[in-house]
């Protein structure tokens, strides 16, 4: 069976260790170079601020210029920035060295094919089965890659901006930005000045080390304390790539992704911006943003988890409008993936259009009762071994059965680390705790 190396959003490990090491980055580079890059025979790499950045970067380049195609560095930039330049590169794909909200230790590999999009599963499967197959790699004399830079950042964005806001449309709105030390650290607070708000900047100096410490999406409590002792309207903060939003309100309270979907539904509905009718969420979304949604007199799609999912059916369903509960933001007309700056100016001329507190506004939907859960165990094999058990089976068809109707069970391997996550809702806050017992305890007896 060849080894999984891909998930949803593509690779993830520990920086120089395999298979995020330069060996491993080195013959990706050259594989890809042979099988995915047929016309142009030019790629685009993109980095966050990781440290492992350059030795990623390096190894990468080296792979593919000895395979005959040239590179072209686009710099330090989030990722939305880097799907939505790729089309425009004359490029055969690109590649993201990102580990997202990851800590600065890990880094990863996101492969993005010419259009813009995330590699599809039948592409990332033909991937890990050309690394596990005998190669040798073919060096032609003649055929030798060079590497072009290309500065990108700020002025890239401004046609996207521009189209969402005018200067100064964020006049006097008082509001602290969470850069993460990331990739936004030098595009998020100038084109928020640009819109004529009044910021207050917080980790946007990036040393290598200190992506996602202590701020960005994972981390908002330095953001909240800000926000209550500095009497901002909000606060925004994004993750070390860019393409996840986490807002609090004036009073620090953290805001949950699925509301934050229901507000852009429902500004955008109100201003004729909304496609197809319909908005699209994961599976993983509470039941009470689908509600909400059929409120609106929109139609509610359900993808599978993963923001590549809630795109493909973006597109299926004919929306311009998705995200997941994680704070990945799709707003299609601007970004071909989720974008924590496109999606917070849409979120901020709402609020102000409102003239209302933001814990006013918020929250927009009445959520489910929910018990979520995160078993760990030793192995991957022993998720597998638990979750064909013929006792755990049964008993997630009898829970399944009892919740039909008006309520739900998501039980589901994480893709990156040996955690089965659990999650069960129901109008009931005692219907939800008690199902969730019963799984739970037939989990660990089986365990």
């Amino acid at each position: 069976m060849t080894e999984k190396l891909f998930g949803t959003d593509g690779m993830r490990g520990i920086a120089n260790t395999y298979p995020l090491n330069v060996d491993f980055c080195l013959k990706l580079a050259q594989i890809l170079g042979r099988h995915f890059c047929p016309h142009k025979k030019r790629v685009a790499i993109a980095r966050d601020t990781r440290i492992s950045g350059d030795m990623l970067l390096s190894a990468l380049s080296a792979g593919f210029t000895s395979a005959g195609v040239d590179v072209l560095d686009l710099g330090i930039i989030p990722t939305p920035l880097c799907t939505t330049l790729t089309p425009r590169l004359n490029v055969d794909m690109s590649i993201m060295i990102t580990a997202s909200h990851n800590p600065y230790q890990d880094n990863g590999l996101k492969l993005i094919n010419k259009d813009g999009d995330k590699f599809a599963d039948a592409d990332t499967t033909k991937v890990e089965e050309l690394m596990h197959t005998a190669y040798e790699p073919q060096y032609n004399p003649q055929k030798i890659g060079k590497v072009e830079h290309l500065d990108c950042g700020f002025d890239d964005y401004f046609e996207a901006v521009t189209a969402l806001a005018d200067a100064d449309s964020l006049h006097g709105m008082k509001i602290a930005l969470d850069s993460a030390n990331g990739s936004f650290s030098h595009i998020l607070p100038p084109v928020f000045k640009f819109l004529g708000a009044d910021i207050i900047s917080l980790a946007d100096s990036p040393d290598g080390y200190n992506i996602n410490q202590d701020c960005g999406s994972q981390h908002t409590e330095n953001l909240s304390r800000v926000v209550t002792e500095n009497n901002c309207r909000l606060g925004i903060a994004v993750d070390g790539d860019g393409d996840r939003i986490i807002i609090c309100d004036e009073t620090g309270k953290r805001l949950n992704g699925d509301q934050i979907i229901a507000f852009l539904a429902k500004y955008m509905k109100e201003h004729n911006l909304l496609k197809g009718n319909s908005v699209v969420s994961t599976m993983y979304s509470n039941m009470g943003l689908g509600k909400y949604i059929r409120s609106l007199g929109l139609e509610h799609y359900a993808s599978a988890v993963g923001e590549r999912y809630v795109i493909e059916k973006m597109r299926e369903v004919g929306s311009n409008l998705g995200g997941e509960e994680s704070g990945h933001m799709v707003l299609s007309d601007y970004s071909r993936t989720g974008d924590a700056l496109l999606a917070a100016i849409v979120v901020c001329l709402g609020i102000a259009e409102s003239n209302k507190k933001v814990s006013e506004i918020f929250p927009v939907f009445k959520p489910f009762p929910t018990e979520a859960h995160n078993l760990r165990f030793e192995s991957k094999e022993t998720i597998n071994k638990i979750l064909d058990n013929p006792e755990v089976k049964n008993c997630i068809d009898a829970v399944q059965q009892r919740l039909q109707n008006h309520g739900s069970l998501i039980i589901r391997k994480s893709g990156t680390e040996p955690v089965i996550r659990l999650k069960i809702e129901d109008e009931s806050a005692e219907v939800a705790a008690t199902e969730a017992k019963i799984m739970l305890d037939c989990i660990n007896k089986c365990a």
